[in-house]
């Protein structure tokens, strides 16, 4: 059974104005590490491992990330966050082989699924799947599912498998069935692609453009659109999709996109996908030209809050600055915490 939600309540408050903007505020992509995941994907020979871990090492983003307790409640108490979904920081157990992404796939849900438990009020989460292992990934996601978890975040391949492969239809069946969102998470790209495109400018800036500033959101985005070029929500049209960052690069791209729809002989447009099966997150990036531009494309009811912790740290201030940039009362509870409670499944 799912706990009330709104046991303990921060308004986030307009201090300009000092109006009330949100009576709840959900965080929907809030990371966390694994100790045995993580050590795992460190372990991994060179040509293997991912190179985005090192963004996980960036300031205190690992101390921050390796707790999901007191001083994550800490964090969100001054930010005027009442509850965050936990999920795993990339790359999760993606490259790893099958049976380790098994093993560790199910103590990181028991983990998180014990934090849920301590704090019922504060925290949900999604799943972390042993892509690997199709079979086996669609199976621990009924078991996740069961444990109270909310979802699932995934990226847009593991090893050299796209998840639009056909060996991943059990577990869209499984996802559409026990109505599991799927949120798609950006990864590095291949390293053969970063050999291509995003290598020459040295160290950290090659690893910044493959990464946080543009490589990962062309991984994400085209990972969703080539789910929709598959005929993924065709066959299975009540599958819900999450996207950060707004969108990855596809809301901006929408009407180009409509032609590959027409292309493959779909039964809707890309902007219809998005509109009907893929809800947006922020992802921390409060900008308001960018909530203007989703609103054009998509609708408010399928926008949703989050500030990437650790990655993004937006004030409170920050945040209530925000939540008045749209359009009205309505919109704002429905961006912070409505939508979210509609999406999971949470009450209270």
């Amino acid at each position: 059974m799912v706990a009330d939600v709104g046991r303990t309540v921060h308004s986030t408050v307009d201090e300009r104005k000092g109006d009330v903007v949100a009576d709840l505020l959900i965080g929907i992509e809030e990371h966390w590490v694994h100790e045995g995941i993580d050590r795992a994907q460190r372990a991994l020979p060179a040509d293997r491992r991912d190179d985005s871990l090192a963004l996980n090492d960036h300031g205190d983003a690992a101390r921050r990330l390796g707790d999901i307790g007191s001083e994550r409640l800490a964090a969100m108490d001054a930010q005027g966050v009442d509850m965050q979904v936990l999920s795993l920081a990339p790359p999760g157990t993606q490259g790893l082989d099958a049976a380790e992404a098994v093993a560790l796939s199910r103590d990181a849900n028991d983990e998180v699924a014990a934090a849920v438990a301590a704090h019922p009020d504060r925290f949900r989460a999604f799943a972390t799947l042993p892509l690997a292992d199709p079979h086996a990934a669609a199976v621990e996601l009924e078991r996740a599912a069961a444990l109270g978890l909310v979802g699932v975040m995934l990226h847009g391949r593991t090893g050299d498998v796209l998840i639009d492969d056909p060996r991943f239809e059990e577990l869209w069946t499984v996802a559409e069935q026990l109505r599991q969102p799927v949120f798609i998470h950006p990864q590095i790209p291949p390293r053969t692609v970063r050999d291509a495109s995003y290598t020459g400018l040295g160290g950290l800036p090659d690893l910044a453009l493959a990464t946080f500033s543009w490589g990962w959101h062309l991984e994400a985005g085209t990972a969703a659109l080539r789910l929709m070029a598959r005929g993924v929500l065709d066959r299975h049209p009540s599958l819900q999709l999450v996207l950060g960052h707004w969108g990855e690069l596809l809301l901006f791209w929408h009407d180009r996109a409509d032609g590959l729809a027409r292309a493959a002989g779909l039964e809707r447009s890309i902007t219809e996908y998005l509109r009907e099966n893929v809800w947006i997150t922020a992802s921390g990036m409060l900008d308001p030209g960018m909530l203007r531009h989703a609103l054009s494309i998509t609708t408010p009811d399928r926008l949703l809050f989050s500030t990437d912790h650790p990655f993004q740290q937006p004030t409170r201030e920050e945040i209530a600055a925000f939540l008045t940039a749209l359009p009205d009362q309505q919109a704002r509870e429905a961006f912070a915490s409505g939508n979210a409670r509609r999406l999971f499944g949470l009450t209270g």
